[in-house]
């Protein structure tokens, strides 16, 4: 390792990931060895190394974490750097840290303000880290530092400021609400449709702030031009209308300019919020709501907009009490949110994708910008003793052995096979080829079926999730006519999904090449749900 240069040590490192101890003896005279390879002045080699460390001590949390500790300084000279590129992949590998260690980087919160001649993708990187990092003793530092990037001059950045100040409200609620109603004094357009979207999410996540945020809203009307923005000032006017004196007026003023409205989500948010004031005001609403049913069951062009609005006719002909129980009741607890973000994720849930695009991409676009590329090799670790053991069927164990370069596959979109044509296939075929790949967790069939749809697999029949045993029936055409008929099968106490493959002709490289864009995609989708 001494005698090579930085490239060679950082895929030497690489290299070893696929490498499993035989013992434990073993294990901590690798990582005694390797020990020096933390400190070096290469930022590549420094990553390389750390991932090695992370993967080898998936047992050992302890060492996990004094390893995270100990690369926290080149991480923060990494996201300081000049290289804009080496910056911001080193910012997202800080979030991902602190998906595990929230707080991780809590005294060097400083690092991460932003600088006026950096990127719009760098400052978005530094504020989603500086969400993460606020405690007691820096919040108001914090709030202080994104409170100056609500004015920048990009629109962009300037509503990603405010929905950061949002996000810190949910637990610094009232700095945080007193700084977004000082941003509507500026009377900016963008601004004041960003500071109205925050306060409806803050309304529904805080009740606490629920009043501090009605008093804010009076004059906002007058501003707000954009569709995400009226949509979220209509909501809040109709949820919370019994505290704002001005609600029905304002919605008025919606209504008689309903003709000229040009977004339909708007129009179907104001339906939905004028019926709910008229219920807390009804002799305020009664004449305006049954303008603006009129309108939209009579003249309205977009059909949806005129669904809901024979949706609620019929509905208050069925009575006021009826309406009450179909829009006032009970929601759900507005706290789940709260705790479901501040759940941690241990260190292996993405000790395996340390060091990859995966990190920068994030984990669902890497699976779909993979999902038809090549299987890279497999990295070994010590608690995956049966990783992508295959197992092939009586007369064709060496299918796949055979053909090690097989190109890649052209599968052809939306196959017309029924039900009933896949079950006579099928019982028709001998089995080509079975894998086992590790599972973890139960079966998310939406993230699947989408998955598989990315690369052409289409689904015929799946079970429900939580089913016991689960299978899902799949096929695929390539454009030689060549079809692929497969079956799933996960059982209650495996950790492994059981594959099943059969083939209309004998082609033993389009064999591998459906196997292997097949693989992909499955490992990708349990990646997402481990």
């Amino acid at each position: 390792m001494p005698d090579l240069d930085q490239w060679g040590q950082s895929e030497v490192l690489t290299f070893l990931l696929r490498y499993k101890p035989r013992s434990e003896d073993e294990l901590f005279d690798i990582l005694n060895l390797l020990d020096g390879y933390l400190k070096s002045s290469s930022p590549s080699v420094v990553m390389a190394a750390t991932k090695l460390f992370l993967v080898l001590a998936r047992e050992y949390p302890d060492v996990q974490a004094d390893v995270l500790v100990r690369v926290k300084a080149p991480l923060l000279s990494a996201c300081t750097s000049e290289s804009r590129e080496l910056c911001f992949t080193a910012l997202c590998h800080v979030r991902q840290i602190l998906r595990s260690l929230p707080g991780h980087f809590s005294s060097h919160y400083k690092k991460f303000f932003c600088s006026y001649s950096e990127p719009h993708y760098i400052k978005c990187q530094k504020m989603e880290v500086l969400c993460e990092l606020v405690n007691d003793e820096n919040v108001q530092q914090v709030l202080e530092e994104l409170k100056s990037y609500c004015t920048d001059v990009s629109v962009e950045l300037a509503q990603g400021a405010i929905f950061a100040i949002a996000n810190i409200a949910r637990t610094y609620t009232e700095q945080c609400v007193e700084i977004l109603t000082e941003l509507l004094g500026l009377q900016q357009e963008h601004i004041t449709s960003a500071v109205v979207r925050a306060f409806r999410d803050l309304a529904w996540l805080c009740p606490q702030c629920t009043d501090a945020v009605c008093q804010a809203l009076p004059g906002c009307e007058d501003t707000i031009q954009d569709s995400e923005g009226k949509q979220a000032l209509v909501w809040l006017l109709g949820t919370h209308g019994e505290k704002i004196p001005n609600a029905p007026y304002v919605l008025e003023d919606f209504v008689e300019n309903v003709k000229s409205e040009t977004f339909p989500a708007v129009k179907m948010e104001l339906l939905t919020a004028l019926l709910r004031l008229f219920l807390a005001r009804p002799a305020e609403c009664q004449d305006m709501l049954g303008r603006l049913l009129h309108y939209c069951i009579e003249e309205e062009q977009d059909m949806a907009v005129r669904d809901r609005a024979l949706f609620y006719y019929r509905l208050l002909q069925a009575g006021v009490e009826e309406v009450k129980r179909v829009l006032c009741s009970p929601k759900s607890d507005p706290s789940l949110g709260l705790l479901g973000d501040q759940s941690k994720e241990p260190v292996n849930a993405w000790a395996l994708e340390f060091n990859t695009l995966a990190t920068v991409y994030g984990r669902e676009r890497w699976a779909l910008t993979t999902a038809q590329q090549p299987v890279e090799p497999s990295y070994s670790s010590p608690c995956a003793d049966s990783r992508n053991r295959d197992t092939v069927s009586e007369g064709n164990e060496e299918l796949l052995k055979a053909h090690p370069d097989a190109g890649s596959l052209s599968l052809i979109p939306d196959v017309a096979l029924s039900a009933e044509q896949f079950e006579q296939t099928w019982l028709s075929l001998d089995t080509s080829c079975q894998l086992s790949l590790p599972w973890c967790g139960p079966v998310h069939a939406d993230t699947i079926q989408t998955a598989l749809h990315v690369v052409h697999i289409q689904t015929i029949a799946m079970s429900k999730a939580g089913a016991q045993p689960w299978k899902a029936y799949l096929s695929a055409q390539d454009d030689s006519g060549c079809l692929f008929l497969t079956e799933l099968l996960l059982q209650a106490a495996d950790s492994e999904l059981q594959v099943s493959v059969k083939q209309n002709e004998a082609k033993p490289e389009a064999l591998q090449s459906f196997i292997s864009a097949l693989r992909t995609v499955l490992e990708a989708v349990a990646g997402l749900q481990s």
